[in-house]
């Protein structure tokens, strides 16, 4: 009784693991009946043609003849980081066909930094967020023309922002990016994304550049550069602090020969003679010989 129950068991688990395995999924393939989510679109194939679109909703399909394809028409996140895993944008893009949520959900996508160099052929690496949107008006020629929400993910918006941001780089020394200028490298690069995005149905929301990485070398030797600069300033600082010192002797200097002149013209005799009277103290100066006389001041 035992070896039946036991053998009764592994029977009804058998076949529990098909149902599981093989019948529920015809069941829901077979289920004429599916939802789109807002801020998607469903693309609904016949016998692999392309045959309608299905909006946001409860929607009807012919059971094992047509089939659904979902894209994202919300704003969707592509960044390149250090270490794409650890990116809150990373998503495994497994099983998005399944429905209109998984793929809304995992849109998002985390790459590696590009790697280029500048006009003058330094080392950088460039980390961006990029963030954009599949135009609803075009998701069937996206469909027909692209492929997949994946695919243009991959062939559109990772293809032409990796090399655009690569090329536009080339075209900057590397002073410029260093130093600041890094807006009019963003603009530039996202003047043509929204070009080559609008061609293939996508539109292009922002393109951010969050850093410009350079290499040990050049930091250092910009460092260097740097202390150099600091020490000519500072030597032009003193030189033009003594020449200053010595421009101020020279005008005291003038000012003071100036006033002399200015006053030796100004004097008059009689002037001096009354300052002399003014000054006396009425004593009579002592004088040795002569005729006992006390003559008058008289300068000329």
């Amino acid at each position: 009784m035992n070896t039946f129950f036991s053998k009764a068991k592994k029977i009804i688990i058998v076949v529990l693991i098909l149902v599981f395995v093989f019948v529920l999924p015809l069941l829901a393939s077979l289920n004429p009946f599916f939802t789109v989510e807002f801020g998607t679109l469903g693309v609904v194939t016949q016998f692999g043609k392309i045959s309608r679109i299905a909006n946001p909703g409860l929607n009807f399909k012919i059971p094992a003849i047509e089939h659904v394809q979902y894209y994202t028409t919300q704003k969707i996140i592509y960044e390149t980081a250090e270490d794409p895993a650890q990116s809150p944008f990373y998503n495994t893009k497994q099983n998005l066909l399944q429905n209109s949520l998984l793929q809304k959900e995992n849109a998002d996508t985390a790459d590696y930094p590009v790697d280029t160099t500048t006009k003058d052929g330094q080392q950088v690496s460039i980390r961006f967020t990029l963030r954009y949107s599949l135009n609803p008006d075009k998701v069937l020629w996206i469909a027909q023309n692209i492929g997949s929400q994946e695919k243009v993910a991959e062939r559109i918006v990772q293809a032409e922002s990796r090399s655009i941001a690569r090329n536009v780089a080339r075209e900057f020394p590397a002073q410029e990016l260093y130093t600041g200028d890094v807006f009019n490298y963003q603009n530039s690069v996202a003047a043509r994304l929204k070009t080559n995005f609008e061609t293939n149905g996508v539109i292009l929301d922002e393109f951010l550049v969050r850093q410009i990485k350079f290499s040990e070398g050049y930091l250092a030797a910009v460092e260097q550069k740097q202390i150099e600069q600091e020490k000519v300033k500072t030597e032009e600082f003193k030189a033009q602090q003594e020449e200053f010192i010595k421009q101020q002797k020279i005008i005291r200097a003038e000012g003071e020969a100036k006033a002399q002149e200015v006053l030796k013209q100004s004097m008059d005799p009689l002037i001096l003679q009354k300052m002399a009277i003014e000054k006396w103290n009425g004593i009579l100066p002592t004088y040795l010989g002569g005729s006992g006389e006390i003559p008058m001041i008289n300068i000329k």
